[in-house]
């Protein structure tokens, strides 16, 4: 298990230590996230005027929306990658029974040829008893 990281970020104005088992960046990385957020919502009207309680409740919502709409996106990447991996496994099907059938018509053709070659000796034959 790796060691825990302790690193001091800044938000809001304010300085927190944050620690995890993530890098530093990292969690230098989640702080600017939620700056990002905060600054997003201070732009909005009447956003100064709430209560601290609103505020927070306010920034959580929109973490939780980013975090569904993100985990969508990752539901749907893996399904598609999933749908992706059926059809690849569908064509590697269908590449291998095209194969067999491709060498099995070779076997037959060259069945074939060898059947033409008995005939044209056949016929060779009877022609030169025709001709006696």
């Amino acid at each position: 298990m790796s060691s825990k990281n302790k690193t001091e970020v800044l938000i809001d104005g304010k300085i927190y230590t944050l620690s995890g088992y993530e890098s530093e960046e990292y969690l230098q990385r989640v702080a600017t996230y939620i700056n990002n957020k905060l600054a997003e919502l201070k732009k909005l009207d009447g956003y100064a005027r709430l209560s601290q309680e609103l505020k927070s409740i306010l920034l959580e919502l929109n973490v939780a929306d980013d975090y569904f709409k993100a985990k969508n996106q990752v539901e749907m990447v893996e399904e598609e990658l999933a749908q992706k991996d059926q059809e690849l496994y569908d064509l590697k099907h269908e590449l291998i029974s095209t194969q067999i059938k491709l060498e099995d018509a070779a076997k037959e053709l060259e069945a074939l040829k060898e059947q033409a070659t008995e005939y044209q000796k056949q016929i060779v034959k009877l022609e030169t008893e025709l001709g006696k």
